[in-house]
């Protein structure tokens, strides 16, 4: 297609925007709607995907020593332990380690056990190739001379995992029902237009002009209509997303996960939510096209 051609499509998809009013509203409005649902269903989504890859990267064996153990004994049950299959990483840790972080994390009233009076017991945290290998070296671990009792966060992370799960099936399925009624609204802003100007649709016809020629004004006015309700969902998301990131005490120096940082996520989730205007409105006006301008 000539440039001065396509121009000339864009110029009267912009003047049918205009021409068609409030009802060019009432769909940049559906479209705006949408796109802030989806938009904030994506950022979610995103982000409890990677914090559900963190618990899964982050699950590990738990292996209590029992008191009383010489160093020597240690020694021997981690040497036993880095020569289990599927195990990457063996890391020690001591009572007095344990305890200071419960103190850390659940307040210093716990302090008063610190010394003698400390309960728990050394440990070894063993890092695995994978989440699920963990139940296996937990079991093998369990058998070995000088283990009290290993155990893992298998049980937490499957339930974690299984959220996520129906989250990801229930945003997705909120997602499309949205996308749907989106596309709808604009193939009726769209057949209203064709309507409109069906007179002149019908002597573009008789002086030769193509199908196509007659459907590249309809469908730019569509994807016009998509970009331009995605403008607000774009600043809204952005504003809450970075609101929450900041104030939200989920950071990766307190507990191990964190957001996704604002940059470069935002700038890619608004082109995520622009192409998604784009296409629904693009979508909205070929269902009327096809059928209100068959060929």
């Amino acid at each position: 297609m000539k440039t001065n051609i396509f121009m000339r499509h864009v110029k009267d998809s912009l003047k049918s925007l205009k021409r068609n009013g409030w009802m060019s509203v009432a769909a940049v409005s559906a479209v705006t709607v949408t796109l802030l649902l989806v938009g904030i269903f994506l950022a979610l989504l995103m982000n409890v995907n990677r914090v559900s890859t963190q618990v899964e990267n982050d699950v590990r064996v738990r292996v209590y020593i029992q008191k009383g153990t010489s160093k020597k004994q240690q020694a021997n049950l981690k040497q036993n332990l880095e020569g289990l299959a599927k195990v990457k990483k063996v890391t020690y840790r001591s009572a007095s380690q344990e305890l200071n972080s419960i103190v850390g994390s659940y307040g210093s009233q716990w302090a008063m056990f610190r010394g003698d009076q400390n309960p728990l017991n050394n440990i070894f945290m063993v890092d695995t190739d994978s989440a699920k290998d963990t139940i296996s070296v937990a079991k093998q671990a369990e058998k070995m001379p000088r283990v009290s009792e290993a155990t893992y966060g298998g049980t937490t992370a499957k339930k974690l995992f299984r959220t996520v799960a129906t989250i990801q099936r229930w945003g997705a399925f909120f997602m499309i029902l949205l996308l749907f009624v989106a596309v709808f609204l604009i193939s009726n802003t769209i057949r209203i237009t064709i309507l409109s100007r069906s007179d002149e649709i019908k002597v573009m016809r008789l002086v030769g002009a193509t199908n196509a020629y007659i459907r590249w004004p309809f469908l730019l006015e569509g994807a016009w209509t998509g970009l331009f309700g995605s403008l607000l969902p774009m600043l809204i998301v952005d504003f809450g997303y970075s609101l929450v990131a900041r104030n939200a005490h989920f950071t990766e120096a307190a507990n191990g996960f964190s957001l996704y940082p604002n940059m470069p996520f935002l700038l890619w989730l608004d082109l995520g939510m622009a192409l998604i205007g784009v296409i629904i409105g693009g979508l909205g006006s070929v269902v009327s096209m096809r059928r209100y301008l068959k060929a």
